[in-house]
């Protein structure tokens, strides 16, 4: 129950607009401005004891307590290590950025590429932090996570052996901004371990709010200048890279004058006309600030005499300040990798971007409720989270003649770093996407319906990341995406975003709660005779049925049957089904009543066994959400993964005791629901006794 008060929370502080970019949420309800200004009355240093200073915070397996690795460190505040610690000195760059004993690489590299932009950089890194004023041991950072922006607070009691920072430190040792937001990030994440292994993605996009997608220059698709060009246009973050084959070509020159195994940033995108024929030119950007290429179309290639004399003055810069042009062809041949990290709209705040539309969702797999695979697995396939996708309106892209709408799909996984201390990993994950036909544009889709379909567009592979993103093109109209997991039965929340450039529409499907059950009307006129002579002769002298007698009676009909398997009812659910039909409160069913519960075993056998695929006589609990819908009952996820836990065993099947204990459950619960909401308004209040009795059906 505190699990789903604590997604009920969540989703009321996103709908009031907190997370955002403009209103950021407080990490672990951690108030900074507070807790600095209690220090500071009391006179005393920030001790964090939600991040403390103790080696689980370290880690867990090779920064684990009794690890070697750790053995002999203290935590020490920087003015106990240097004599004038400083914040940042002189402006924070990718040079302060130095590696310790924590394989966290793909965070510093990430790290460094938000040095070169002033904005995002004082984003994650608020100013106005210091060592000197207003001082009191605390400091603050600013991360996106899973769709929501946090303001995590940190002590500056830092891991240190032998005199050294442990981790990230600075080339500058007084320079301590680095080693501050690792830690901030490694408390973000449960512990410093936790950072060991990743993707520069996954921190860019933490960095940004962003989503990241990069391309194999050497299998660039053939409209990539234009993805470029759009990129620029909306304030994306480009950078690139020539791949290494050893160690020692790290920051090695070619004789052009290109730096190996080093990120440059791409700043521009134009063509011009040369000698009569359009050329198509990028701008490069080399953050240490010297280094240009000399090749063609450099700051003093002789290429920009045969162009147009005001588009020359318009491009060139000739100084030696690490920026420069070269040819959009020369760009693919030298360079290896492309990233592009598209900012969502409240990122920007400059009007001169034209901004991505963006549409996010969270949800969750949840094994034996909707998490069924890929779809490899056919049976269990439709019962993934499905998100309904209408693409109205095509790119405004007068050099693309192809009709169509452009978009960038984001997976991406949550809290599995924090999870790797239990022993967790990430999980394989990937998409389809499904055009759909008009008739089932506001339905979920159901298995035939995949079986007949194949996917307009799917995710390039499954891939075991933290995130897997794809940009796509498809006409206008309605699609569904369909995100899962390679394997069946594999538990995992996630978020899903769309980055599209024209407005575009998703919501997900299948999360509505409703039951249209039909229940018989019977009088004791309608009953035959038979039913009646049946009736008599098992109840007895009071002609009513117990519990007791319920039970006798159900097992000895059901050890008939070869096709269903059950164990039999047991009188805790017999009590409880008498319950739901004992109109009168005397504890015992009359005729009419005996009669309305067969009626309704009788037709929930026939579903049972109509679900039951494979006639095993029992059924999975996925085709037993296609028993519930079959009978009129619709539940989201959470509830079919309560229902998945108490009424199937460790396989995942369930008997039919189980099936019909579930199923008169459920009625006793909407029907109560029901009688409690008069105005029929889809809402109830309730007193704590109506509230238990409820509570006890």
């Amino acid at each position: 129950m505190a699990g789903i008060a604590s997604k009920l929370a969540k989703d009321r502080a996103r709908e009031a607009g907190l997370g955002t970019n403009d209103s950021v949420l407080n990490f672990m309800k951690q108030d900074y401005k507070a807790l600095k200004e209690e220090c500071l009355q009391s006179g005393t240093l920030f001790e964090d004891k939600t991040f403390p200073a103790v080696p689980s915070s370290l880690g867990f397996k090779e920064l684990g307590p009794y690890s070697q690795k750790t053995h002999g460190v203290r935590w020490k505040r920087p003015q106990e290590i240097v004599s004038d610690p400083q914040f940042i000195i002189g402006g924070a760059t990718r040079t302060d950025i130095c590696q310790g004993a924590l394989g966290d690489c793909w965070l510093l590299a990430a790290i460094a590429s938000i040095t070169l932009n002033e904005q995002i950089m004082s984003r994650v890194v608020p100013p106005d932090q210091s060592f000197t004023d207003s001082y009191a041991g605390i400091f603050h950072f600013q991360f996106w996570q899973f769709g929501d922006w946090y303001d995590v607070v940190i002590d500056d009691r830092l891991p240190t052996k032998d005199g050294e920072l442990l981790f990230v430190h600075s080339k500058e040792k007084n320079e301590f901004w680095p080693a501050l937001l690792e830690k901030a990030y490694a408390k973000m994440n449960g512990s410093y371990e936790a950072l060991a292994g990743g993707s520069t993605t996954e921190g860019f996009e933490d960095f940004t709010g962003g989503v990241s997608e990069w391309f194999d220059l050497k299998k660039a698709p053939s409209n990539l200048f234009q993805i470029i060009k759009k990129s620029l246009k909306t304030g994306s973050l480009l950078g690139c890279s020539i791949d290494i084959t050893n160690a020692a070509e790290t920051e090695g020159i070619t004789f052009q004058k290109l730096v190996k195994g080093h990120a440059y940033s791409l700043t521009g995108a134009e063509e011009v006309i040369y000698r009569g024929r359009p050329e198509k030119l990028v701008r490069m950007r080399n953050p240490w600030g010297t280094i240009e290429w000399t090749g063609a179309w450099s700051d003093n290639a002789p290429e920009w005499n045969s162009i147009d004399a005001a588009v020359k003055d318009r491009l060139v810069n000739r100084c030696d300040d690490g920026e420069f042009w070269m040819s959009f062809t020369e760009f693919l041949r030298h360079f290896s990798r492309l990233e592009i990290c598209s900012l969502t709209p409240d990122a920007l705040s400059s009007d001169k971007y034209s901004k991505w539309s963006l549409t996010q969702h969270h949800s969750s797999w949840r094994r034996g409720a909707n998490a069924g695979g890929c779809a490899n697995h056919t049976f269990t396939f439709w019962t993934n989270p499905q998100f309904r996708l209408v693409l109205d309106e095509a790119d405004d892209d007068p050099d693309d003649n192809e009709v169509g709408c452009t978009f960038v799909i984001n997976l991406l996984q949550k809290n599995r770093r924090k999870e790797k201390k239990m022993g967790e990993d990430m999980q394989t994950i990937g998409y389809a996407i499904y055009e759909v036909p008009p008739e089932l544009e506001n339905s979920q889709l159901r298995r035939d319906f995949f079986a007949s379909n194949k996917s307009a567009t799917r995710s390039e592979t499954f891939i075991n990341l933290r995130d897997i993103t794809c940009r796509h093109k498809l006409p206008p109209g309605h699609f569904v995406i369909v995100p899962s997991t390679f394997e069946p039965n594999k538990n995992a929340d996630f978020c899903l975003r769309v980055f599209s450039e024209k407005q575009a529409t998703a919501q997900q499907m299948g999360e509505e709660i409703e039951a249209n059950i039909v229940t018989p009307e019977i009088s004791e006129d309608d009953i035959d005779p038979n039913f009646k002579h049946v009736f008599e002769r098992i109840s007895g002298e009071d002609q009513q049925i117990s519990a007791l007698e319920m039970r006798n009676i159900l097992n000895t009909v059901l050890a008939k049957r070869t096709d269903i398997k059950t164990d039999g009812f047991t009188l805790p659910t017999c009590t409880e089904i008498l319950l739901y039909f004992d109109k009168d409160g005397s504890g015992k069913l009359g005729i009419v009543e005996f009669k309305m519960l067969w009626t309704k075993i009788e037709n929930y056998l026939q579903v049972y066994k109509k679900v039951d695929l494979d006639r095993s006589g029992t059924m999975s609990c996925y085709e037993m959400r296609g028993a519930l819908e079959e009978i009129g009952i619709k539940l989201n996820t959470s509830l079919y993964s309560i229902i998945a836990a108490r009424y199937s065993d460790d396989d995942l099947l369930v008997d039919f005791d189980n099936f019909i204990r579930c199923v008169f459950r459920l009625e006793a619960m909407f029907e109560a629901f029901k009688y409690f909401d008069v105005e029929n308004s889809g809402t109830i209040e309730l007193s704590l006794g109506h509230w238990l009795f409820i509570g006890m059906m």
